[in-house]
């Protein structure tokens, strides 16, 4: 029975890292994103998952190229995030983060799980604001805020199946979407309320978190936040 890591948002970042640490344990590695992941032996499904329908389009590609229950990690990655706030708010900005942050995992839970054997797992890449709000974030926490749903959904619906589910909330990472997004000024005062030294983590961190929620059933409805700790003042 092959081992397989299915990831959404391969390409760079988080995803990037993951899929390396997957190959280097010996794991196939399917990418779904709107950009190819240039490691060789990727298999890479170039898909804009901010449309259902192009989801769902895709769904007997991706059955043919699994024809069989395997091990399989999904890992949902992928993630929209631009600035606005509740009173301000563009609903085509809120469709599109809640269309690639919640549906599409929805959607590819409903097309992999026929293929998933027992000791499979989905794990959801949520936020520290899945946990908490801060301003001009909004249609990004409320997405993440519903991706901590699913995760829990996840573990209810799948009760005896043997395939178990987490929820990672990383914190400050090093990535292209953190700093396009977040101003030094604001990234120094947050970290500044780190209990495990003032510094960004470095992706290959939580690449190293995926892989044991992967392969670690007991953390099964888990929440790991990953985010050197914060202090309460």
């Amino acid at each position: 029975m092959k081992k397989i890591l299915i990831i959404t948002g391969g390409s760079r970042g988080i995803g990037e890292k993951t899929i390396k640490f997957f190959l280097k344990n010996k794991w196939m590695v399917i990418n779904i994103s709107r950009s190819e992941c240039s490691i060789d032996s990727v298999v890479n499904f170039i898909i804009d998952l901010s449309s259902p329908d192009n989801v769902d389009n895709h769904t007997k590609k991706f059955q043919k190229h699994i024809d069989k229950k395997n091990i399989i990690c999904l890992v949902h990655n992928a993630a929209f995030y631009e600035k606005d706030n509740v009173a301000s708010i563009l609903l085509d900005n809120l469709q599109t983060t809640l269309a690639v942050n919640v549906i599409a995992p929805a959607l590819l839970n409903k097309i992999f799980l026929p293929r998933m054997s027992c000791e499979s797992s989905i794990i959801y890449i949520g936020s520290t604001l899945a946990e908490k709000a801060v301003p001009n974030s909004f249609s990004y926490v409320v997405s993440k805020h519903a991706v901590m749903g699913l995760m829990k959904a996840t573990c209810q619906d799948l009760a005896g199946k043997g395939i178990h589910t987490c929820c990672i909330n990383p914190g400050l990472v090093d990535t292209e979407l953190l700093r396009r997004t977040m101003s030094k000024e604001i990234m120094q005062h947050l970290l500044k309320n780190k209990v495990m030294g003032k510094r960004l983590i470095a992706p290959d961190e939580i690449a190293e978190i995926i892989y044991l929620c992967a392969t670690t059933p007991i953390l099964n409805g888990a929440t790991i936040n990953a985010d050197l700790g914060q202090t309460d003042s």
